[in-house]
């Protein structure tokens, strides 16, 4: 068995605690996620199975949308509620028209300083483990993009947006700005993962659903849904078998490639490879991930 579950994944486990916990249901060790989200955030957690595993950087790169809560006046070593609080300031005179000010400054294409505590790796060494150790840490701003910020609700101290960005966005980090941006601090008080491309809350299912099924199959979506957003060609049984053995094929110059790829299937329909555009002037595409059956 192989594809995706698209997981809402509770509070309070992190995102390899949810692939344990998915191993353990569908018995298989061939899991893993796409997208992390911190122990604190709930949400879409896409989780491939089996050989779909092989495919999760395909995932990855999809923008994403959230459901965030920021709390003023109130700062952490973490960036959210769950660390330790670093400095406290009076945000009793902050307005919304003040908030609905700033928000604009951060729509667009940003240079974004990623948290300290992140699975960031640098010097082959993940930085929150640096951050934890005491050592003093430099992160370098990261391009990102965030493509809406949506007002959903203003009690003081928290204000509640809609924030849809580009994947390596960090939400904690924008709580940060808008806090410094308005010059009382801010962290991220709650965060849920609505969208993840394609796939939204809606549609997940929970790991207690999920558990709870004897069949639980009927949640797994096959490796066509997984690729929906790469253009896709069936193959001549011809073409098949060059692909299977990783020679490269002439495909139709009409094929219009994303990112350049594209998804072939067998005349049976079932998935054979991707492929990654080797020679745009002779329309020649290269395998790059075979599925091995």
């Amino acid at each position: 068995m192989f594809g995706l579950l698209n997981i809402n994944k509770p509070a309070g486990m992190t995102s390899h605690d949810v692939v344990g916990k998915v191993r353990r249901i569908v018995k298989q060790k061939q899991v893993g996620h796409a997208g992390t989200l911190d122990p604190m955030a709930t949400g879409v957690l896409l989780v491939c199975v089996g050989q779909a595993t092989r495919l999760i950087e395909y995932l990855t790169h999809a923008s994403k949308t959230y459901c965030a809560t920021i709390r003023f006046g109130i700062t952490t070593n973490t960036l959210d509620a769950e660390g330790e609080i670093t400095s406290q300031q009076d945000a009793t005179a902050l307005t919304e028209a003040q908030l609905r000010a700033v928000l604009p400054c951060f729509i667009g294409q940003l240079d974004q300083v990623p948290p300290i505590f992140s699975a960031i790796k640098q010097g082959g060494q993940p930085l929150y483990k640096q951050a934890r150790a005491g050592k003093s840490v430099e992160v370098a701003p990261r391009p990102i993009t965030i493509h809406g910020l949506t007002w959903r609700d203003w009690q003081w101290p928290d204000l509640t947006l809609e924030v849809t960005c580009s994947a390596g966005t960090y939400i904690r980090s924008l709580a940060r700005d808008l806090g410094e941006a308005v010059g009382v601090g801010a962290h991220l008080a709650a965060l849920t993962r609505t969208v993840s491309g394609q796939w939204s809350l809606a549609e997940s299912v929970s790991l207690a659903q999920l558990g709870s099924e004897v069949e639980w199959q009927k949640y797994l979506h096959p490796i066509h849904e997984m690729l929906a957003h790469l253009p896709s060609v069936y193959l001549s049984n011809a073409e098949a078998m060059l692909v299977r053995y990783g020679q490269q094929i002439h495909l139709d110059p009409l094929i219009k490639e994303s990112h350049n790829l594209v998804c072939t299937y067998t005349l049976a329909g079932d998935f054979l490879a991707i492929l990654t555009l080797a020679d745009p002037a002779q329309n020649l595409w290269q395998p790059k991930k075979v599925m091995p059956y």
